[in-house]
Formats: C-alpha cells, sequence, structure tokens
C-alpha cells in the first residue's frame, strides 16, 4: 500500500498543535505590551500630584491700545488753551493747532504730543503724555504695577501719600491704618503746604523757658505767636473724581530778569493706562506772574476730558 505524502494546509494532530501554540504565544505578548503602555500614565500622574497647585495669575490691563494724542484735544480747547495762536498768521496757526507727536518706540505702550504758541508778552506750552504699563510678572497684575508707577511719580513731585491706601485694582483690601508721622513724611508735608507740622494729637506750642526770667533782647514766650500763610486750596494736592487716583502740582519759577514761569500738571490713572497733562505759561518783561486758579482750572478740565475718552 503506498503511503501519502504530507502536503501544507493539510490538518492534522500537528498542524492543530502549530496553530494553539501561535495563538497562545500572541496572547501573552499582546497581554504584556499593554501592561507596559499601561504603566507609563501612572507614573506621569504620581509625578504630576507632587508637583503641587499652579500659581494664580493676575488678570492683564484694561487697555491694550491707546488713542492717537494730537487729535484727541479738540480745537476748541486748543483756542481756549492757547491764545497766543489767535494772531498767527493762518499756516502758523494751523500748525500750532495740530501739535507736534511725540518720538515713541511703540504707540501701543506710549504716545505724546506737544502745543506751543508764542506772543510779545507771553507764551503758552501745552504737553500731553499717555503710557500704557504692563506688568511682566505673572502674579502681579498690569493695574498694580501702573498704581506702582503713579505712586513714584506722586512722591517725586512732593505730594505726600494718603493716610489711607487707594483700593487695590484687583482686589479689596483690607482696611488701612494711619501709620505713625516720620520726620521725612513730615518734612515733605510741610515743604508742600507751606505749614508747619506738629505731632500727631498735638498743636505747635512755642517753647519757653522752664526757669528764671527771660533773657534781655528775646521775645517774650507770652506774645502772639507769627501769623502763618493760610491755604488757598491751590497747593498740589490729590484730586478727587478723576479716574482712579490723581493728583495736581503746581510750581512757579523766576525766568530772566522779570518774568515767570508757572507749570501745572495733572496725573492721573485709569487701570493700566497714566495720563499726564503739563500745561505751562511764561511771561517776560512787565507782565504779571501767571494766574494759577486759572491754569489749573484749565488743566483739570483738559484732564476729565480725557479720562471720559478712556471710558468710551
Amino acid at each position: 500500500m503506498q503511503r501519502k505524502r504530507y502536503a501544507p494546509g493539510h490538518s492534522g494532530p500537528t498542524a492543530r498543535t502549530a496553530v494553539v501554540l501561535t495563538s497562545v504565544l500572541g496572547l501573552g505578548l499582546g497581554l504584556g505590551l499593554t501592561g507596559c503602555s499601561a504603566g507609563a500614565p501612572a507614573d506621569d500622574v504620581a509625578v504630576d500630584a507632587k508637583a503641587g497647585p499652579a500659581a494664580p495669575v493676575a488678570p492683564p490691563g484694561r487697555y491694550r491700545t491707546l488713542f492717537e494724542p494730537c487729535g484727541s484735544v479738540p480745537q476748541a480747547t486748543l483756542k481756549d488753551l492757547l491764545p497766543g495762536a489767535a494772531s498767527l498768521p493762518d499756516a502758523e496757526r494751523d500748525k500750532a493747532y495740530r501739535g507736534t507727536a511725540s518720538a515713541t518706540y511703540d504707540t501701543d505702550r506710549r504716545v505724546g504730543c506737544t502745543w506751543r504758541a508764542d506772543s510779545p508778552d507771553t507764551s503758552h506750552r501745552l504737553t500731553l503724555d499717555v503710557e500704557r504699563v504692563v506688568s511682566y510678572d505673572a502674579t502681579i497684575s498690569d493695574a498694580d504695577r501702573a498704581q506702582s508707577v503713579f505712586t513714584a511719580k506722586q512722591l517725586e513731585a512732593g505730594i505726600p501719600l494718603p493716610t489711607t491706601a487707594p483700593p487695590s485694582p484687583t482686589a479689596t483690601a483690607p482696611p488701612a491704618t494711619t501709620p505713625p508721622a516720620t520726620a521725612s513724611t513730615t518734612g515733605t508735608m510741610a515743604v508742600t503746604a507751606g505749614v508747619p507740622l506738629a505731632p500727631p494729637g498735638r498743636l505747635p506750642t512755642t517753647k519757653a523757658p522752664t526757669t528764671g526770667a527771660t533773657p534781655p533782647g528775646s521775645a517774650d514766650p507770652t506774645s502772639a505767636p507769627t501769623p502763618t500763610a493760610t491755604p488757598t486750596g491751590l497747593e498740589p494736592r490729590l484730586l478727587d473724581g478723576l479716574g482712579e487716583i490723581a493728583y495736581l502740582d503746581d510750581a512757579l519759577s523766576r525766568v530772566g530778569a522779570n518774568g515767570h514761569q508757572r507749570s501745572v500738571s495733572v496725573v492721573f490713572r485709569t487701570s493700566n493706562v497714566i495720563v499726564t497733562v503739563s500745561y505751562r505759561e511764561q511771561t517776560t518783561g512787565s507782565a504779571e506772574a501767571p494766574d494759577s486758579r486759572e491754569l489749573q482750572e484749565k488743566a483739570r478740565n483738559l484732564a476729565r476730558l480725557l479720562a471720559e475718552r478712556l471710558e468710551e
């Protein structure tokens, strides 16, 4: 009897055994790969859990761009601030009203403009500076950083800080207590207001000798004290109702033999933008010194106009 030759593909015990072994090996290999790949995320979760919560990010400022400065002042306002321009020739008058833009590297961060008009006896100059403050610290908001810049400007102008700190732009701060007066603070306030200050809770008194008679030639301790200048309300000071916080500075100086120059600056902050309005009048010859009340009123009116524009 002739024996059958084995041909591939035919069923038999050997073929069935090979199929079973192949299936078992494939299943085991698949389980092993699944177990290895499933282990990696568990390790990652353990590492992330040890990192702790992420630090809070401060909110961005309200303003991302700035307005064009030279076109922000109406011509009617410029005519009032620059009275000498009315007598100029048409070409020079138009140029004076257009103003000259300040040179800046980034108009989204800082812009400015200057207007000027001269007459034989007086000259007027108006300067506008607008700065958008950006904080590069993720934990400090743009508005908080702008408040720090504003405070530095205020102290540089010699205007003392308020006894109660302004509210934080990003959070409500606890009630502030009045700090005790220091020598530096008292000195600054005395120079600013022109009135000598006394320690808290006490009035200024004249120190009299405790024993013995009054030395010859000395003042009588019982005589009336020397009168001090009465505040006029026009001194450098903080302003209410302008932006979130504002102050006004006023300085008078001599120019030449008979000239005078008065410079009034109004600075205010709204969120992360700080606006500075500087208005200067200079007289020559026999002209009187510029009037403080008039210049302050004009500068404040322009500052209020610009604050309303920021709210648009």
